[in-house]
């Protein structure tokens, strides 16, 4: 069980990015705390993506976070790992393959075969992470919905493309949630609502949430969800039932911080 958080915003909105990105870290904190990453790609960076990860739980990172006030797209996650040990920083999220950088909440259980039944290399030579199989096909698809159809397991997931400046994909699949908050010239997602009603309270913003349905690739781009397509999720897989708390210490004293940290904002 992982946590995964974002969002899309208008270049000209004048909303705090670095508070916006704590305040979704802080509400999927407790989702994991084998490793904490966050990337960012800003209006004036030609499409080019920041990545910054490390191997700790969220309240190592929460004040170290620095998001570019000319940043349009943002990723987070917490991880909780099943397959690709976080002591090797590749198989920490986001994951980089090619011109895509992505996050993932689930397991993919195939994606050692689906890479070597389209000749795809890993990134990194130590990498052995299951999530890099949807960044690949989505590296390879130019982010087609019909090629998630390939990956059998459960999947919440958001990726940006250096390719297509001022655009964040969000999917989902079966087996895991994700919800939308949208508002005024910004979209947040993250996997709980809980979650998203933090960055209301905190960011002071009014967001429509509503759950993205399974089997639902959207397209957000400055902003706004401008596109969305359905496709067909594997179903073929039995996967154990996780809980969804699995680091409360790390989520309580994120919670406190960010309260800290809005204060001073």
């Amino acid at each position: 069980m992982c946590g995964i958080a974002g969002y899309s915003i208008h270049p000209d909105a004048t909303l705090d990015r670095t508070l916006a990105a704590q305040t979704l870290l802080a509400g999927i904190a407790e989702r994991g705390a084998d490793a904490v990453g966050y990337a960012y790609r800003s209006a004036e960076g030609q499409g080019q993506i920041e990545v910054h990860k490390q191997r700790s739980g969220a309240r190592a990172l929460l004040d170290r976070i620095d998001i570019s006030p000319a940043a349009t797209d943002v990723l987070i996650h917490v991880r909780d790992y099943t397959k690709g040990h976080p002591r090797i920083l590749a198989n920490n999220h986001p994951v980089r393959h090619g011109a895509v950088v992505g996050i993932h909440n689930g397991i993919i259980f195939n994606d050692d075969e689906l890479l070597e039944r389209h000749d795809i290399s890993r990134a990194a030579p130590e990498m052995t992470v299951d999530s890099e199989a949807i960044f690949a096909l989505a590296e390879r698809s130019g982010g087609q919905a019909g090629a998630l159809e390939e990956l059998r397991g459960s999947m919440a997931t958001a990726w940006l493309d250096e390719r297509a400046p001022g655009r964040v994909y969000c999917a989902r699949g079966v087996g895991r949630p994700l919800w939308l908050g949208e508002g005024h010239g910004v979209t947040f997602f993250a996997s709980t609502r809980p979650a998203l009603e933090l960055v209301e309270r905190f960011v002071r913003t009014r967001l429509k949430l509503r759950e993205i349905a399974e089997g639902t690739l959207v397209a957000l781009e400055h902003g706004h969800r401008v596109w969305s397509e359905s496709f067909s999720p594997d179903r073929r897989f039995e996967e154990a039932p996780l809980p969804a708390v699995r680091a409360p210490d790390e989520g309580a004293s994120c919670l406190r911080r960010l309260a800290i940290l809005a204060a001073a904002a």
